[in-house]
Order: structure tokens, then C-alpha cells, then sequence
């Protein structure tokens, strides 16, 4: 399997202290990948740092074959990168539509993304019958769908999803990851995971890649670590 994302030997961090140190991983093409490990890992970081809102301070990023370095954040979502960071953000005095719009305005095909908007609308059945809510309106749940459309309007190839369980019922949690898996599925869609639920994680990941205090501690199919009982009392708390 080919790698959509390829990262070597990233520092990035906050002021003067780094946070991440030496992180070099891979992110297989048409897969999903969760990224787990204890608070303070890293794993917000990361994706921050993937997509561009953070600059490294060393290191290679390589998504789709080509090098990220100085790349703006509105170009790298025009090239496919799409990241829903943790906090379910979305814009609550805006409706439904209008918040899912925001996903596709740098499209200049119009036709093209109101396809887009129609296909979200059809994966959450209840944005659609919300559609002219404010999002204050919602709940935690569909506040996280709407957080996850928007970013689906834009057609992404790479998706990074920090945390999308935070907060959440059990049952909405199983929901997002069962239509995580029905995306890869059925699109292609390439899916970075950070999650503090690690069971729900590794029951719809290809991949897994372990963090602790900024590094990289293992990279290895799910079904591995799921198997591996020191590696997950030692890292992952189960």
C-alpha cells in the first residue's frame, strides 16, 4: 500500500520548548490510521503540524509526493488536506447549510460542490433535516457530524480528525466511526485518527501508531496491537 502522507524526523513544538521530537510515520493511502497514546503525547500537535498551523521546526512533511515545507494552510486544503480539530468548531450563529458551505467556497466548480454538499447531506440524515438550524441548536452529536461535513464538502483526500468521540454518547461515537469506515470504503478516503477511545479507534483502524512524550513508541497493523497486552497496559491503558 502506498503512502498518501510521509513524515521524517519532524520537531515542532510551542515558544521555545518542542513538543514533538524526531516523529517519522507513515499514512498508507486508503486507509485509517489512529493515533493514540496518553494526554500529552503529542497527538493534537501533530495534526496541527500537518496541517500547517504550526510550523516544524525540522523535519520533511510529504502528502500526495509533494513537500508541504512553506505551503499556506488554504492552499493545503485546496490540494486535498482536510483536519477537524478537537472542540466539534463549528460557526454557531451560522445555519446547517451555511456552515457546510464554508467547506466548499474555495471550489470554483459550483456544480461540483453542491454535488459535495448533497453526498454530506445524504451520510447524516440529520443535518439534512436540519438544515436551517442555528448551529447553537444542535446537539454534541450533530454538532461533531456538521464538524466532519464541512470538512467533507471540501472532497478531501487526507482527512485528520483530532478527538471526534470527546464528549459523545457511546452510541453517537460508534455511529462516526462506522461511517469513518464506510468513507474508506466507498471513497478512498485516507483517514489520520486521533483518539482517546482506543478501543473505538483500533475496531475501525487499518493502522496504529503509538505516542509517548512527543515521540513515536510503535507503527504497526491494529490487529497487532490490539494482540500486544504489554504494549497496551504500558501505553494505552486497557
Amino acid at each position: 500500500m502506498t503512502a498518501m502522507l510521509e513524515v521524517e524526523g519532524v520537531v515542532a513544538g510551542y515558544g521555545g520548548a518542542p513538543v514533538l521530537h524526531d516523529v517519522t510515520l507513515s499514512v498508507p493511502r486508503g486507509a485509517i490510521t489512529a493515533v493514540l497514546g496518553a494526554n500529552g503525547a503529542g497527538k493534537t500537535t501533530l495534526l496541527r503540524t500537518l496541517s500547517g498551523l504550526l510550523r516544524p521546526r525540522a523535519g520533511r512533511i510529504v502528502f500526495d509526493g509533494a513537500d508541504l515545507h512553506g505551503v499556506p494552510v488554504e492552499r493545503l486544503v485546496q490540494r486535498g488536506l482536510a483536519h477537524v480539530p478537537e472542540g466539534r468548531g463549528v460557526v454557531t450563529e451560522l445555519t446547517v447549510d451555511e456552515n457546510l458551505r464554508l467547506g466548499g467556497l474555495w471550489r470554483r466548480d459550483r456544480a461540483a460542490a453542491a454535488q459535495a454538499l448533497a453526498e454530506v447531506y445524504e451520510l447524516f440524515p440529520p443535518l439534512a433535516q436540519r438544515r436551517r438550524h442555528a448551529g447553537h441548536q444542535l446537539s454534541g452529536g450533530e454538532r461533531q457530524m456538521l464538524a466532519l461535513g464541512r470538512a467533507l464538502v471540501a472532497s478531501p483526500a487526507l482527512l485528520l480528525l483530532d478527538e471526534p468521540s470527546l464528549g459523545l454518547a457511546p452510541k453517537v461515537t460508534a455511529q462516526i466511526m462506522a461511517l469513518l469506515a464506510q468513507l474508506r470504503d466507498r471513497t478512498g478516503l485516507t483517514v489520520l485518527l486521533v483518539e482517546q477511545n482506543v478501543r473505538s479507534a483500533l475496531s475501525v483502524a487499518d493502522r496504529g501508531i503509538v505516542m509517548s512524550l512527543g515521540r513515536v513508541v510503535v507503527a504497526t497493523e491494529s490487529v497487532a496491537l490490539r494482540a500486544d497486552e504489554d504494549l497496551r497496559h504500558a501505553y494505552l491503558g486497557f
